[in-house]
């Protein structure tokens, strides 16, 4: 505890004004935050879940949940999993949080997998994890059951979520569960009073790049405990507070910051049924605090605003807006009155969402802020298990990732004449590298610093902003630099712009570079503006239209010159971001 309580201390004596919420507790790693979470909020609700697809929400208090992870945790080292490699896979829900929390809270090293991979991607990452035990929802029972019958695998244990799978061989989680409880019953204390040690490599997490190639990020428990004492010192997180899980949890974004950092806090967590049952369940469960990235947030708000145009309200909407926004500034908020119908959109008790994982238009943020929620950017990688940079919610700028968080170090580095170069970060988050791949590591770590790969600046308050990544910059035949992220953003604004790719082709006659744009529309947009029964030809006018405002305010050597008109969707990775380098991509 000597590192946490310094830790915090150093964050009590800071003089920084935007370290507004000094209420962290000292934390050494995740199992004494779960043991001291529940002392503290043993009756609050530690989970809201549905047992039944389309039935109401259930409660699963912080109680309940210490003595499954006991449990749990408890059978699988008395099967023989102890320091042993242990995966989970499946949706988001309960029993995926207590299999986590059972695996790296005294058993072994958890490995969460990507649900999206397909089987002979998920047997590659299980034979270089030398994972022993899968904990997995049912859909997963026979493949993993293939891969312990291949011999191929050292895996010895398959584990089902939900009742026991006899068709497909596996055990169930509440067999197992019931198996720990015999056991403590019986006087086991193996798991209850197993030992971390806060440095060594305890979760394995595989990246998904857009290149294709996925790495190991090695990570302690340490790394997760310093992002979760240093985060809500700038964000105010409630122990009445419940978050909406709704991104994919095997994710470090949503794992420490939707799954650990509510559990640190005494929140709940409402897990969604899916994303076509957001707005349903966000009506439900009236959650407080809601973890998006960029599509999400942008789809929610494009869709108020078409239906406020529906119904013939927009120009009203924009006025109420400009007024609240002189009313707020004297302390009167006009919104609960005039804006509540919006706010439901939301769930009603909506007061806080964070985005990450890209970049987002920071109108949209602003926009979400106009409707009397606070909307802000926070900036992370796996590699930092994962918060990076994060904007206080008193003094958030839109269009910034944030500031480096009490504790941690942000720099920009090896600057060009445009004074952008590359984030690099320094801190207690930083992973431990990657796993098997030491020229990897020695790559980005360097003298304790993270090399992000990410290229911006930072301005004189410490805020950054991301210009573009270093290995997608385009480099034209004179030696320029264009970032394709900075007009895929320029394009994100064109109402009719439903997602796009930036990339360079060369010139017929090669002495140039050409930068083109593969683009696909919404057609909702596209309809209401041209009508029914348009062409093709009719939608490259409109696009034109609008590149070409781009391009006024552009150098020439950044100006758009081809729109390729995309009709089927961008080839992605799992975490739903466009594969950049795939030529089927830029057709």
């Amino acid at each position: 505890m000597l590192h946490a309580e310094e830790f915090i201390k150093n964050i009590n004596e800071n003089k920084d004004p935007h370290i507004r919420y000094k209420k962290s507790r000292p934390i050494s790693d995740i199992k004494q935050m779960l043991n001291s979470s529940v002392e503290l909020y043993k009756e609050n609700t530690a989970f809201w879940v549905k047992k039944v697809k389309g039935g109401d929400y259930e409660s699963i208090t912080y109680a309940k949940t210490l003595t499954d992870v006991n449990a749990l945790g408890t059978a699988l080292i008395a099967r023989g999993f102890k320091d042993k490699r242990i995966a989970v896979i499946g949706e988001n829900g309960y029993e995926w949080a207590i299999s986590y929390l059972a695996a790296v809270c005294g058993t072994g090293t958890v490995v969460p997998l990507d649900k999206e991979l397909n089987a002979n991607e998920l047997m590659q990452l299980v034979v270089n994890a030398e994972v022993s035990c899968v904990l997995c929802d049912a859909k997963f029972g026979k493949i993993f059951k293939e891969m312990q019958a291949s011999g191929e695998t050292i895996l010895k244990m398959v584990v089902t979520f939900g009742k026991e799978n006899v068709r497909s061989g596996a055990l169930s989680f509440r067999q197992l569960v019931e198996e720990g409880q015999e056991a403590i019953r019986q006087g086991n204390e193996e798991f209850t009073s197993a030992q971390i040690d806060p440095e060594k490599l305890s979760i394995l997490l595989f990246t998904s790049g857009t290149t294709g190639v996925s790495k190991g990020v090695m990570l302690c428990h340490r790394n997760i405990a310093d992002d979760l004492m240093s985060a809500p010192t700038v964000l105010e997180i409630r122990s009445e507070d419940i978050f909406f899980s709704v991104l994919p949890v095997h994710h470090t974004y949503e794992c420490t910051c939707g799954f650990l950092l509510p559990l640190y806090k005494g929140a709940a967590i409402a897990y969604c049924e899916g994303l076509k049952y957001i707005t349903k369940n966000l009506s439900e469960i009236k959650p407080t605090v809601f973890l998006g990235v960029p599509i999400l947030f942008e789809n929610l708000y494009r869709k108020i605003w078409q239906n406020v145009r529906k119904q013939g309200k927009e120009s009203l909407l924009r006025r109420i807006i400009k007024i609240n926004r002189a009313t707020k500034k004297m302390g009167l908020d006009l919104g609960t009155l005039f804006l509540k119908d919006i706010r439901e959109v939301f769930g009603g008790r909506m007061r806080l969402m964070i985005c990450g994982g890209a970049a987002i238009n920071p109108e949209i943020l602003d926009g979400i802020r106009d409707f009397g929620i606070m909307a802000l950017q926070g900036y992370g990688l796996t590699e930092c298990a994962p918060i990076g940079a994060l904007n206080p919610d008193k003094a958030a700028k839109s269009a910034s990732i944030g500031r480096a968080l009490p504790n941690f170090d942000m720099k920009v580095v090896d600057l060009n004449e445009e004074e952008i170069g590359e984030i690099c970060l320094k801190g207690g988050n930083v992973m431990l590298g990657y796993y098997n791949m030491p020229q990897a590591t020695a790559e980005v770590l360097k003298d304790g610093w993270f090399h992000t790969g990410d290229l911006g600046y930072m301005d004189s308050e410490g805020y950054a902003y991301i210009t573009g990544r270093k290995k997608n910059v385009i480099i034209t035949k004179n030696g320029k630099n264009v970032y394709p992220e900075e007009l895929e953003y320029y394009l994100s604004n064109i109402p009719y712009v439903l997602e796009s790719l930036v990339y360079d082709k060369e010139s017929e006659d090669g002495t140039d570079t050409i930068i083109a744009a593969s683009i696909r529309v919404d057609e909702e947009e596209v309809t209401q503006c041209l009508g029914e029964g348009y062409t093709d030809d009719m939608v490259e006018e409109l696009l034109w239209n609008e590149v070409d405002k781009i391009n006024e305010t552009s150098p020439y050597f950044k100006k758009i010159k081809r729109i390729v008109l995309r009709k089927e969707e961008f080839e992605k990775n799992t975490s739903k971001k466009i594969k950049r380098f795939v030529e089927a991509n830029k057709q």
